[in-house]
């Protein structure tokens, strides 16, 4: 009976749009900051080192590099003191727990992103016609004259130089 009056009066404080990110995550909360009698929004943008689970309790810390100290803060997931939280971009890791960014300095201490997926609906990369991989064909005989040459597409080139590079890189 008691537990149930528990959940009652936390149910009343969680939040419903909260959004959807993981640890790894780089993310700019926006958090609500009173001076004096004013209140502004100061954007915190950082790494989701941590999350914490918890109904009403649960917490999310966010580590950031400032002038090249590190900076972390723990912001309550259902607090009302933020305006709202957007993820900037996916991160791509396999721990729930990113602790060892501590130790990290510059470039050692990014996170890789996560490549985001083509949807169904929309077409792949763009593809180069037939005719002027034939036209690069035929640019690179001795006797092709010029008006091929120039038809010939700058990714058939590259290909080509990869291909005389590649023997000298075996040996």
């Amino acid at each position: 009976m008691r537990r149930s009056i528990i959940d009652r009066v936390e149910s009343k404080h969680v939040r419903k749009d909260i959004t959807d990110f993981r640890t790894g995550d780089t993310v700019r909360v926006h958090w609500k900051v009173k001076e004096g009698d004013k209140e502004r929004v100061q954007p915190f943008e950082g790494i989701v080192i941590r999350k914490t689970k918890g109904y009403n309790r649960a917490t999310f810390t966010v580590r950031k590099v400032s002038y090249g100290v590190g900076v972390e803060r723990i912001f309550p997931l259902h607090s009302p003191r933020y305006e709202k939280i957007e993820v900037v971009t996916h991160g791509n890791v396999h721990r729930s727990r990113l602790f060892f960014l501590r130790k990290l300095k510059g470039k050692a201490s990014r996170v890789e992103a996560q490549a985001e997926q083509l949807e169904e609906g929309s077409a792949g990369p763009s593809t180069q016609p037939e005719a002027p991989e034939v036209a690069a064909d035929a640019a690179s005989e001795p006797g092709a004259d010029a008006a091929t040459a120039e038809t010939a597409s700058p990714e058939k080139k590259k290909k080509s130089k990869k291909s005389r590079a590649a023997p000298a890189a075996e040996k």
